[in-house]
């Protein structure tokens, strides 16, 4: 198991509830296994859902937000620690050198943006993360479908199944159910 998990997702809360439900069962269950949540600091949509989990729960979470993000997306105020950065790309940096996995849920352009850029850096050395999708309601499926279609067409050097895990609920990530 890993220590510290980077959450990517959306800054909203998206139009299944079943993403709700999947981002407050996570929270809860990085708590309870004493694995520390590194986010972004947010405290809407999914965002806010997870880390207040994690919160409730007793749970150490580490949020880092870009400067240009402290209003917009409601920086969160009861974190065990929050890092206001210069721009994005070093809010990423910081947050794939403080996690050991990466889990994530549904999300937008950012969301998508995190998840491809730690597949990239993976595949190049950078670092080996794991990588886990929480395939919410099927929300992943068109980009797996993507990732397969690319190795297909001679575009990946690794099979993509080797890149990352896909699992359908928090609790298959720690092979448990929350108490």
């Amino acid at each position: 198991m890993f220590q510290s998990a980077a959450v990517f997702c959306g800054s909203k809360p998206g139009s299944d509830p079943l993403f709700s439900q999947h981002a407050a069962t996570l929270g809860a269950l990085l708590a309870q296994h004493k694995i520390t949540l590194v986010y972004g600091g947010g405290n809407s949509g999914l965002m806010g859902i997870v880390a207040n989990a994690a919160l409730e729960n007793e749970g150490n979470v580490i949020g880092v937000m870009p400067k240009s993000l402290v209003e917009r997306e409601f920086k969160h105020d009861r974190l065990t620690q929050l890092h206001i950065v210069e721009d994005m790309h070093t809010r990423k940096k910081m947050m794939y050198s403080l996690c050991d996995a990466a889990i994530i849920l549904p999300g937008g352009y950012g969301t998508l943006d995190e998840v491809i850029e730690m597949m990239a850096w993976n595949s190049l050395s950078i670092h080996d993360k794991k990588i886990i999708l929480l395939n919410s309601a099927g929300f992943y499926d068109p980009l797996v479908q993507q990732f397969f279609i690319m190795k297909e067409k001679g575009f990946l050097y690794a099979d993509p199944a080797s890149a990352f895990t896909v699992v359908d609920s928090p609790e298959a990530i720690f092979g448990t159910r929350l108490s």
